[in-house]
């Protein structure tokens, strides 16, 4: 198979194809946790509807992800790349047409399906077809100008809510995608693995789909229902039994999407843990960081964009010298220190409590933030370096959709579970809260009521004013309790996931390895 140097014309042509399509689903992805007090507003969205229009798209993704990335390597990894965009922009202009939030949570799955041929396909074309000694470089500028790209999300997402022009984030996917597919079409060369048949797991995405929506929608309900609900216990384990019957598919198929013998490698294993736990805590921190803000610290959704670029700078200025870094020494070290620092950037910013709003952001948030923004960026280039250097070059798609899918099974469960746990720490904070306002029993149960609305909690018309006041603080004390357990938690999984490096992760298997495969 052919591979290119980095500054050669098709390496750069490669890249830069691989740069706007990761940068459409990261710009979609930043901008629209910014946007989401904007459009629970305007779609008069539920808490619970938040969380699904975040795991619409993330259960496509994840469920398809694998899928994705064998097809790549099966059928062509640009062609199906260009499939992924395709759907992700046609998808992308549905979301922004959309008129209620039933129809934007079908058009993210859409997205999602998209996203599951597109994502995988920009890492393992960098992996297949860049020369090997300078693939870290090369996914470490991926992550770089990846970032400079998208940096602006956060800040069009918040200028555009503020203007009451939300929808617009979806289309700026449109001119990116399309962008993305003449490089595509006219500069970049067809790979695929030749060794390899042609066959499908249907049977794998089918029970990987199903237990991952039968466990969401579980979770999600808890909040409703409660945990001893019948509905909850039944999705629960449904939702395992088809996990555990994934496994059993994935064991006996001659061609599986998520190919067991690649977690005989340790190190393969242990990236992909590290993975898991970093993103889980990463994914919860961002959202409810994001809701706190906007809802309970009185920042504008502008304001509340802005507050990211700290951490985006050192993403662009870091993330490539990191990907050297793990180059040169391997990457051991880096996946230690960074998932820590991680982890305690979001303890530092579990203790913010309630302030004056963006005057105090200096002495507040940004503390935490330059914290959780050096460990990131010090984790993201070594950490798919390294899963990417762990398998040989004919499993690149497969080991970057195995890798991206438990990104997304990530933010899924950290969605799903800690949106459960945050409406019960927000209604019993809300109830300590108001036990010594002055109103009635019924009064009070309208005021709790609002739990499943979070941080867009609304106070019931017919108290009064001073009362309305009095429940109003109380609705963002409680939220900022609920944002601050839920943090902690992140930043446990983040040092987790630091643990996993420091047991698991030796250099020596990365410089030195036999690749995974025949």
């Amino acid at each position: 198979m052919a591979t290119y140097p980095l500054g050669s014309t098709k390496g750069k042509w490669i890249m830069v194809s691989a740069i706007l399509a990761s940068a459409m689903a990261f710009i979609d992805a930043t901008a629209l946790n910014v946007v989401l007090p904007a459009l629970q507003k305007s779609l008069n969205a539920t808490g619970t509807d938040l969380f699904w229009l975040l795991n619409a798209y993330l259960l496509m993704l994840a469920s398809l992800i694998l899928i994705g990335g064998s097809l790549g390597d099966k059928l062509g990894r640009k062609k199906i790349f260009m499939a992924g965009i395709v759907i992700f922009i046609a998808g992308s202009a549905a979301c922004g047409l959309a008129p209620g939030v039933t129809w934007l949570i079908a058009f993210r799955i859409v997205q999602g399906i998209g996203g599951a041929l597109m994502i995988p396909g920009s890492l393992s074309l960098i992996s297949s077809s860049i020369d090997e000694k300078e693939r870290g470089r090369a996914i470490g500028t991926w992550s770089a100008v990846t970032t400079i790209v998208t940096m602006g999300g956060p800040i069009l997402g918040g200028a555009l809510a503020d203007a009451g022009l939300w929808r617009f984030i979806f289309f700026i996917n449109v001119p990116i995608g399309l962008a993305a597919l003449t490089i595509l079409w006219q500069q970049v060369p067809e790979s695929r693995d030749t060794r390899s048949g042609k066959s499908i797991d249907i049977p794998g995405a089918v029970t990987i789909a199903f237990g991952l929506a039968l466990l969401t929608f579980g979770f999600l309900r808890v909040p409703a229902v409660g945990w001893n609900s019948i509905q909850v216990i039944c999705s629960l384990a449904a939702g395992m039994v088809f996990f555990a019957a994934f496994i059993l598919v994935q064991k006996k198929s001659s061609h599986p999407m998520m190919p067991l013998k690649l977690f005989s490698n340790a190190t393969f294993s242990a990236v992909n843990l590290l993975t898991f736990f970093l993103y889980a805590g990463l994914g919860s921190g961002m959202l409810f960081m994001s809701l706190n803000l906007v809802q309970a610290q009185g920042y504008s959704q502008l304001q509340s964009g802005l507050t990211f670029l700290p951490f985006t700078i050192m993403m662009v200025t870091i993330a490539r010298f990191a990907g050297g870094l793990a180059d040169k020494y391997g990457p051991r070290r880096l996946l230690i220190t960074g998932p820590a620092l991680a982890g305690a950037g979001l303890l530092v910013l579990s203790f913010v409590k309630q302030t004056n709003g963006p005057p105090d952001y200096w002495t507040t948030f940004f503390p935490g933030i330059i914290v959780f923004g050096l460990g990131m960026s010090f984790t993201v280039a070594p950490l798919t370096a390294t899963v990417m250097g762990s398998v040989s070059d004919h499993f690149s798609g497969t080991a970057s959709g195995i890798n991206n899918a438990l990104t997304r099974i990530a933010n899924v469960f950290a969605n799903a579970i800690f949106g459960a746990l945050a409406v019960l720490f927000f209604s019993g904070a809300l109830q300590r809260e108001i036990q010594n306002i002055p109103i009635t029993a019924k009064e009070k149960q309208s005021v709790v009521a609002q739990a499943g609305n979070l941080g867009n909690a609304k106070v019931p018309a017919q108290l009064p004013a001073d009362q309305k006041i009095a429940v109003e603080k109380s609705y963002h004390s409680a939220f900022i309790h609920a944002y601050q357990v839920i943090l902690r938690i992140s930043a446990g999984l983040a040092f987790l996931g630091a643990l996993m490096a420091v047991l698991f992760i030796k250099d020596k298997v990365i410089k030195h390895r036999k690749p995974l495969g025949p």
